[in-house]
């Protein structure tokens, strides 16, 4: 039987699970994250959607995780171990991960900015920008030696638009899509015209201006997340769409820490 591997990302809006055999992404599945679960609840999930995607779980060697919600993470951890048998790595500070932080306080750096980096770095080469479209966008600078050395944080297409039908009380929950024109006749496509060109007019902006602050006027810029991909394809200023970034940044810090212990 081929062994597996299990990574998992375990994000403010979904955990995102990917099983790879050796460098292949042969699977991936989600469960929402802000359902609380008993440890039970998550080792029944997943077995069950592992064996959904025709992977047997006793065929899954390790697992490694990496979490911007620290309190789904006793249940999780402990469902990995009771139901696959696996002790899971987890990416926090002291796994080798190919990444040099230069923030002022490295331990405030999210686990996901890290393994977005290690993963870009590691596959299309530094200096890289790297753009994570998620609960929150974030913007990370890596440069050519591998450093983390900058990040901007803004507000995710989706919590925007939450914050827009959540506290102005005629205006409707919506599709998250670009519409056919800017120029907007009636509410819905107005609200979709603010959220999807006013993203990009943003993500334009910082990339811009980080190259000019930088001098590095042919910054490559990747980016990720389920709804960067509606932006990527409207700007130019986005080199690459890589939807699966964190998951092979995972998987490449986990081989990483398995060479480091060789």
């Amino acid at each position: 039987m081929n062994k597996m591997l299990l990574v998992i990302d375990v994000g403010n809006t979904n955990l995102t699970f990917g099983v790879f055999e050796g460098e292949r992404l042969i699977s991936t599945f989600r469960m929402t994250t802000k359902q609380p679960r008993t440890s039970d609840e998550y080792g029944i999930h997943l077995k069950s959607m592992l064996l959904h995607n025709n992977i047997r779980p006793e065929g899954i060697e390790d697992v490694i995780v990496a979490s911007v919600v620290p309190n789904v993470m006793h249940s999780l951890l402990s469902a990995i171990i009771k139901y696959l048998n696996r002790k899971a790595i987890i990416v926090e500070p002291g796994v080798k991960t190919g990444i040099r932080i230069l923030a002022e306080n490295p331990k405030q750096v999210g686990a996901d900015k890290i393994v977005d980096a290690a993963a870009a770095f590691e596959l299309y080469g530094g200096p890289i920008f790297i753009i994570d479209f998620g609960t929150a966008t974030t913007y990370d600078l890596v440069d050519g030696s591998g450093a983390l050395v900058s990040s901007v944080i803004a507000p995710g297409i989706r919590t925007s638009a939450r914050a827009l039908w959540q506290d102005a009380a005629k205006l409707p929950e919506i599709e998250i899509r670009k519409p056919d024109s800017i120029l907007a006749k009636e509410t819905i496509s107005c609200m979709q015209a603010g959220l999807v060109y006013g993203q990009i007019g943003q993500t334009e902006y910082i990339i811009n201006r980080t190259k000019e602050e930088t001098g590095l006027k042919d910054l490559k810029v990747v980016a990720t997340g389920g709804l960067g991909k509606i932006i990527a394809k409207e700007t130019d200023s986005i080199d690459i769409y890589d939807p699966n970034l964190t998951l092979q940044g995972l998987r490449i810090i986990y081989h990483k820490q398995k060479r480091g212990k060789a």
